[in-house]
């Protein structure tokens, strides 16, 4: 913390934050769904398909634009 970083780090962190902010920016999308955006009380066995739903609507949206 508070050090210098080599120009190297330095583009590296930065390639990292661009691909992490996206990903953030997914994550966030996907908690307007309420299933996802806190704890999942149902079953186990239909988490996998609840997800794979939501990521299907999610990714039409995102086809649509």
């Amino acid at each position: 913390k508070g050090g210098n970083l080599h120009s190297e780090l330095k583009k590296y962190n930065r390639e990292i934050n661009k691909r992490r902010i996206g990903i953030e920016h997914v994550f966030g999308r996907l908690k307007t769904f309420k299933i996802l955006a806190g704890r999942y009380r149902n079953r186990g066995k239909r988490l996998g398909l609840r997800f794979n739903l939501i990521a299907g609507i999610y990714n039409r949206e995102l086809s649509k634009k």
